[in-house]
């Protein structure tokens, strides 16, 4: 069902990747004896603010009770354990927040979440803004368009109309191969995943382009596989990541010991088959195996191998 990134560019994006990772980390150790300004207005309010989606299954989702669940948020609250930790309060209280493809960044900058927990493509341009988490997947963007379409590559989009969610590096991603394809494309945009795949199912676009896992997330979630199926090359690489503040020495710390214990307890993988190969909560499942290139970035946060080497 999915195809492989080229080696090349996976081995540059994964790079890529673990630098942004580097440089945040590295620049928010220095010279700070206190707690970090998150953290102490964590200690203070003895609350954990999380950013979620309501529609990007399986990271970041609703369930039937409405309750946010999804493997980031299963992440976020493994970091969450972490920074009790850092604060020496082991009792925290998670506030859920609602974010969206367009404010998760200015939710992150403007200080009203601690950690964002949704499907959030790490890469130089955010990295100015805030700063992310260990590589937690990849993706990279594909079209969904109905079967009947006929559409498989870009070419076959002469002219046609695309949607993408707003604020996402997929409407990037859709610029360029119209510019590169002379392609003539309209581009409209939606507020969020959800309203995009309506888009299409209502008429209104002839393809909806985001990341690839996104689109079977939410195929199965609408069990429209009769309907719609996922289509052509990546158009894009994307991986993802948890963003949180820049500048806070203790946070990222807090952050890359959570994935480090993680790694180290053999956690990840199954947490992972938990929300892609099994059957989610909502009933819906993606059977979407872990890709060699994730599986190596997990195994690198296993502490026990690096001691091993």
């Amino acid at each position: 069902m999915r195809q492989t990134l080229a080696r090349s560019s996976l081995a540059g994006g994964l790079l890529l990747a673990a630098c942004l990772l580097a440089r945040s980390a590295g620049a928010q150790t220095s010279g700070s004896e206190g707690l970090s300004p998150t953290l102490a207005n964590i200690k203070n309010t003895h609350v954990v603010r999380l950013g979620y989606r309501e529609s990007s299954p399986p990271f970041s989702f609703l369930d039937q009770a409405n309750r946010p669940i999804g493997y980031s948020l299963e992440l976020c609250e493994a970091v969450v354990d972490e920074i009790g930790v850092a604060v020496d309060e082991p009792n925290l209280k998670i506030d859920y927040v609602k974010v969206t493809s367009d404010d998760r960044i200015p939710a992150v900058v403007q200080n009203k979440i601690d950690l964002e927990c949704g499907s959030t493509t790490a890469n130089a341009e955010r990295a100015k803004q805030v700063a992310f988490s260990p590589l937690m997947f990849v993706a990279g963007t594909k079209l969904m368009v109905p079967k009947t379409s006929g559409i498989s590559a870009p070419r076959d989009l002469q002219g046609k109309t695309v949607v993408v969610t707003k604020g996402t590096t997929n409407e990037q991603a859709m610029h360029a191969v119209d510019k590169k394809f002379a392609l003539g494309l309209t581009i409209v945009v939606a507020p969020d995943h959800e309203q995009s795949y309506q888009m299409l199912v209502d008429g209104k676009a002839d393809a909806f382009a985001t990341d690839d896992i996104l689109l079977y997330g939410l195929i199965a979630r609408h069990k429209s596989q009769d309907k719609f199926h996922v289509t052509g090359d990546y158009l894009s690489y994307d991986p993802y990541g948890i963003m949180f503040r820049k500048g806070e020495p203790q946070l990222a710390a807090a952050v890359e010991r959570a994935f480090r214990k993680l790694g180290t307890n053999h956690d990840l993988i199954p947490l992972y088959n938990k929300w892609f190969v099994s059957r989610l909560p909502t009933g819906e499942k993606l059977n979407v195996a872990i890709s060699p290139q994730l599986e190596d970035a997990f195994k690198a946060l296993d502490d026990t191998e690096g001691a091993s080497n």
